[in-house]
């Protein structure tokens, strides 16, 4: 083993949507920082082109993961391809921008204990972050980092499908991300240029030859190094050798809602009769880690088209809808989206691109809870990793509510020039038993994954409202891992947010 000569003032694990921004605010802010990602550069052509995503899933640049056999999904596996590059799962995902819904934040303030979090207290973060293409306003941010940009250019048949949105009685919503999230819009975009803006490209690569910054690639960390309750620095491996490196400030665990939770119970910091059974020796017994694991859900909605689709101008995903199931609830329960091209199906052809088109149909409130746990103590073997869905029988019936309503929008008179046919589920499913049998075999993920390090108070919490973890001096977590009840939408932007706000801690922590 060999000890690095350098030592820094702040250690980041993981550069993702959150260790960016909180990377890129401590340099500002004149501390340095090393900045630690397991997988490598950022040189595959299709991250920065919108319209190659689908190309990024089982390539190098993604960790692949697996979910275990879901019990209450006909033992369904789903894949879970998280980011392993600079940029993290923010060069992989979908580029959307939401924010969610305000009783969100409220929520984690209200009932989780994450005092601080409310959204009138995040607000501003996002703002600070954004460089949002409309300018300035009560709700939008125009000076940041992160360009947020809308669709000016959408395919024909994405439009179609908003006027049918409508038609049914959803209304359209130009705005998600202002006072009202429901309705019908064009995705707000992190693309500039046509190219694919990462939290990597917005956040960190400006700065990247300040004498501040180190970054390292293809490296794995290992372990927290913890003495005296105090973490002072990480263990990692990188080219086959173990190395120690130290900092005089925070550990920052940015590593997503798996790597931060694995790195967290490998350093000793978990249930401490599980660590026991695995040979690791418990620094601090914190029962929540690993668990609250939930995440949103999909399936796919095919039709033929009766004619040709053109390609789109950017990403294959242009537009989405919020709504509910029940009128009585705070927050929008269902996020489908838009795709105009035809996904594949588990056990059918579909058509082949041009000739198909697909609405993905989406819940965003799960009630269902699982949990990560270590598989073995070898930090190179991935954990398992088990969501749970559908332990709620609520959350398998708002999928069947989801796939309903996409069927009832399908069939609108705006879609009459573009759709030939259903492929899938098929005309021939119909009762809530063969769509909830349907959709158990092609139960997808919105790719949302969070909770196992979850933020607040209680014997499950794991790190407090300020992101530092219960009972271990100078070590925070920040990234979607720390989200008490997942947001409603996608996660990139509240994990940024979540970023920014760290950084603001660990900067009023050491003045």
């Amino acid at each position: 083993m060999r000890a690095a000569h350098s030592v820094y003032n702040h250690i980041v694990v993981g550069a993702g949507s959150a260790g960016c921004a909180v990377t890129r605010r401590l340099v500002d802010a004149g501390r340095s920082v090393l900045l630690v990602e397991t997988g490598g550069r950022d040189d595959n052509p299709a991250i920065h082109d919108p319209g190659r995503l689908w190309e990024l899933w089982n390539s190098p640049q993604d960790h692949a993961y697996i979910t275990e056999p879901q019990r209450h999904a006909d033992e369904t596996q789903v894949l879970w391809p998280r980011g392993k590059v600079l940029g993290g799962s923010s060069a992989l995902n979908g580029m959307i921008y939401v924010r969610g819904h305000c009783s969100d934040y409220d929520g984690w303030a209200d009932r989780y204990g994450a005092k601080g979090w409310s959204y009138d207290e995040v607000l501003p973060y996002f703002k600070r972050s954004e460089d949002f293409e409309d300018g300035p306003s009560d709700f939008h941010g125009a000076d940041g980092p992160l360009p947020v940009t809308r669709n000016h250019d959408p395919n024909p048949v994405t439009s179609a499908f908003m006027a049918a949105c409508e038609e049914y009685g959803i209304p359209y919503n130009d705005d998600c991300n202002a006072e009202e999230i429901l309705g019908v819009n064009l995705l707000h975009r992190t693309i500039r240029d046509g190219r694919r803006v990462s939290s990597w490209t917005a956040f960190v690569e400006p700065v990247r030859a300040s004498p501040r910054l180190t970054v390292r690639t293809g490296a794995l960390v290992t372990r927290v190094l913890v003495e005296g309750g105090r973490a002072v620095g990480v263990e990692l491996l990188r080219g086959g050798r173990t190395e120690t490196v130290r900092c005089s400030g925070d550990v920052i665990l940015s590593a997503g809602t798996i790597g931060s939770a694995q790195i967290l119970l490998l350093s000793g910091i978990g249930p401490a009769d599980e660590l026991r059974a695995l040979g690791i020796g418990v620094t601090a017994d914190l029962p929540g880690v690993g668990r609250n694991l939930h995440d949103h859900t999909l399936t796919p909605v095919v039709w033929e088209s009766v004619r040709d689709i053109p390609a789109g101008t950017a990403n294959k995903l242009e537009a989405h809808y919020f709504a509910k199931t029940d009128p009585a609830l705070s927050a929008p329960d269902l996020q489908p989206l838009m795709s105009h091209v035809p996904l594949p199906v588990a056990g059918q052809t579909v058509p082949d691109e041009g000739h198909g088109y697909t609405v993905l149909a989406g819940t965003i409130r799960p009630l269902s809870r699982g949990r990560l746990w270590l598989r073995s103590a070898d930090p190179a073997q991935a954990p398992a990793l088990d969501p749970n869905h559908f332990a709620e029988p609520s959350d398998l019936a708002a999928m069947v509510e989801a796939v309903k309503q996409v069927r009832e929008i399908g069939s609108q008179r705006a879609l009459e020039g573009w759709r030939s046919r259903e492929i899938a589920p098929g005309p021939g499913v119909r009762a809530d038993g063969e769509i909830a049998a349907y959709l158990k075999r092609n139960l997808l993920s919105y790719h949302h994954q969070v909770g196992t390090c979850r933020m607040g108070s209680g014997p499950e919490a794991v790190v407090d409202p300020r992101l530092s973890v219960y009972g271990v001096a100078g070590l925070r977590v920040a990234d979607a891992s720390v989200i008490p009840a997942v947001t409603s939408g996608n996660t990139h932007a509240p994990a940024v947010m979540i970023g920014e706000r760290c950084a603001d801690f660990v900067l009023g922590g050491h003045p």
